[in-house]
């Protein structure tokens, strides 16, 4: 029976494949338009069927903007390393789109529409090492999905945005040097490359009190430049943050008491940071702060993807973007 349910999941997928609509961005115009934001500005209001861009190498300087309604969208790049989504606004300047720049309108690439997907993709802030808050990434949407894509640039770069969304990001890698994964959304990391370019701290987590669950990084690895020692996994920039790291590679750049308070404020009595069979030279259970919990083998039961996820199957999501091209 469950073979037979599996069959009929598999074609299943195959037919909402085969029934996607596709486009193609090319810079050198062989394809259907010449910039992502035409492409997505051709996706209709109400979307309700795959609607698939694929976008051939190639820089793309643009600021773009996924609005609301326009769901199941899947962008897929032909080379990650060579698809570059990128633009550099940062607070201090001015934008012909935007007005005066903030953290919150810093974007490189807003998504707002729910049932997102990227593969093979790479999302970049450009504003520089000095500019201050510069998000590459802000993801707004519920039911958002990355495959192997990459995420760079600097301070505040992935915002995983808005308390309903939920996001599942496989395969990513994802640099910065302050606060560069931040947000309330619920987020799953699995098999991701997490890098520090700065001592400072590598999550901003400001998870709602109401949420069992905020970002929650499963057999990931983070690194760092190789003069660093002294980056935290996160400072709770809300009072109940909530951040796990479970069976990831700890290099020796995370300081030995693993998280930061902020500005010593209080938000550290109701903080819910955890860990789990970390290892290597930064992963030392033994000397974390007394308000970081290390996890049972019972607690750690409770986090997997069908909990943190109710009502959503996103490794189903992750087959069909498979499928899709």
């Amino acid at each position: 029976m469950k073979k037979l349910i599996l069959l009929s999941l598999f074609f299943n997928l195959i037919f909402i494949a085969a029934q996607a609509k596709r486009i193609v961005v090319a810079q050198d115009g062989s394809g259907n338009f010449k910039t992502v934001q035409e492409a997505l500005d051709a996706v209709p209001a109400g979307n309700k069927k795959e609607f698939v861009i694929f976008i051939k190498n190639g820089f793309y300087k643009e600021k773009l903007l996924l609005v609301a309604q326009k769901n199941f969208v899947t962008l897929i790049g032909q080379d990650k390393f060579k698809t570059m989504l990128a633009y550099d606004d940062h607070p201090g300047v001015v934008s012909a789109k935007v007005g005066p720049v903030s953290t919150h309108n810093s974007y490189s690439f807003q998504i707002n529409a729910d049932n997102f997907s990227a593969k093979n993709i790479t999302f970049r802030n450009d504003a520089g090492f000095t500019a201050g808050q510069a998000v590459a990434l802000d993801v707004r949407g519920d039911k958002a999905l990355f495959l192997n894509c990459r995420i760079l640039g600097n301070q505040d770069i992935l915002f995983v945005n808005g308390d309903s969304s939920r996001q599942y990001y496989k395969n990513c890698y994802i640099e910065g040097t302050t606060d560069f994964i931040f947000g309330s959304a619920t987020v799953w990391f699995e098999q991701c490359h997490i890098h520090s370019k700065k001592n400072s701290h590598v999550t901003a987590a400001s998870t709602p009190q109401s949420h069992p669950f905020g970002f929650v990084f499963y057999d990931c690895k983070l690194t760092g430049d190789s003069t660093l020692r002294n980056v935290s996994l996160g400072r709770p920039w809300r009072p109940y943050s909530n951040v796990s790291f479970v069976y990831c590679y700890i290099d020796k750049h995370i300081m030995s008491d693993g998280w930061a308070n902020w500005n010593e404020t209080e938000n550290f009595k109701t903080v819910r940071y955890s860990e789990y069979k970390n290892y290597g030279p930064g992963a030392n259970a033994g000397s974390r702060v007394s308000w970081a919990k290390q996890l049972s083998d019972a607690e750690i039961k409770s986090i997997s993807v069908r909990h943190v996820f109710p009502g959503w199957d996103p490794l189903s999501s992750l087959c069909k973007l498979n499928i899709l091209q």
